[in-house]
């Protein structure tokens, strides 16, 4: 099906996973499931209540076994298109238990953890990079969780500095992605948190976004701005020339499409924000009809945008990008809208 729609990078969905994060991270040693933190989610249906188990670091942590790769080789046996990788950031091992899920006899200093933590992840990328993996995204809730009020509080209250976490994130994320193949793409993913098509946090980027735009050594970010609990775009003034921005202007929360002139309106709205991107409405393109995003060649033939692709798998957005080598002549930082639901709605705005 995705195939059919034109999409040119697709995933499997991850329906085989019972979290998002939790099937992932449980595979390293080291690291175990206990109990229940709950979180309250609102949604235009009502609150929903949700206590996944917690992650707790009981011993030294080791990536034993390749734990993603057996499922991109089961993708890339059934797609002709590039298959792409979804895994939880490396801070979902920190931020929801803080210092007291972490074991002080395996880790009486923080930093080893940290290192540890990242060393896996490199041993697992190595592993997806040898395997012919070129896409990879890096599923983080913890920066944007940090963009709300009440869950800085919380990180107070677990003794950590609020302001710091994103800093240190930022190493961490590094350390991580700092050996990746040659040819692989890796771009990071943040949203509120959803489930049952309800969210858990809301705040505008703004208390992270200078650290996550200029200190994450990533390709591209797939925001969240579906609705006015995200704020507004002025983070959007620190992207960087070279970045990929993915605005996740299409909500997966409620029933109704957003219409094509609302979506090239925020598009355009955000051009203006981003260093040197360019304001020409004709960069912008949102389709209609069968809802692909195209764009026609001197001929007036028509052809599928190039660079970035969507795919809305469960209840997030995806994206899939060219590889590294392949976009090294893309200008400035590229604002894109995400594609979600089962029909192709893409949009795009070429910075000059």
């Amino acid at each position: 099906m995705q195939e059919n729609a034109g999409i040119q990078g697709v995933t499997d969905g991850e329906f085989r996973r019972t979290y998002f994060h939790i099937d992932f991270l449980e595979q390293l040693d080291g690291v175990e499931t206990r109990g229940g933190l709950t979180a309250h989610f609102h949604g235009a249906k009502g609150d929903v209540d949700f206590a996944p188990p917690v992650l707790h670091v009981t011993g030294k942590l080791r990536h034993v076994k390749p734990i993603q790769v057996a499922d991109f080789n089961f993708l890339k046996s059934v797609t002709k298109r590039t298959p792409k990788v979804s895994i939880p950031s490396p801070t979902m091992l920190h931020f929801r238990g803080g210092r007291d899920a972490i074991s002080r006899e395996a880790y009486p200093n923080l930093e080893d953890f940290f290192a540890d933590v990242a060393a896996a992840y490199r041993a697992e990328i190595k592993a997806l990079g040898e395997a012919g993996c070129t896409y990879l995204q890096l599923d983080d809730t913890n920066l944007a969780y940090l963009c709300d009020p009440k869950m800085r509080e919380g990180a107070r209250a677990r003794g950590d500095d609020p302001d710091e976490l994103p800093r240190r994130y930022a190493r961490l994320i590094n350390a991580a992605i700092a050996e990746r193949p040659p040819g692989m793409t890796i771009c990071t993913h943040l949203c509120r948190g959803n489930f049952k098509s309800a969210w858990v946090a809301e705040g505008g980027y703004e208390p992270v976004a200078e650290v996550l735009f200029n200190d994450l050594a990533v390709d591209g970010y797939f925001l969240e701005y579906d609705d006015p609990r995200s704020g507004d775009f002025s983070p959007l003034r620190f992207a960087p020339k070279g970045k990929i921005v993915v605005l996740g202007l299409v909500t997966t929360k409620v029933g109704a499409l957003e219409s094509k002139d609302m979506l090239e309106r925020r598009i355009e709205e955000a051009a203006r924000i981003v260093p040197h991107g360019s304001r020409q409405r004709d960069r912008s393109r949102i389709a209609s009809g069968e809802a692909e995003a195209r764009r026609r060649d001197g001929t007036g033939r028509v052809g599928i945008l190039t660079g970035t692709q969507w795919l809305h798998a469960k209840v997030e957005t995806r994206c899939v990008c060219q590889p590294r080598r392949q976009r090294s002549t893309r200008p400035a930082a590229t604002l894109f809208v995400s594609k979600v639901r089962r029909k192709a709605l893409h949009g795009s705005f070429q910075a000059s």
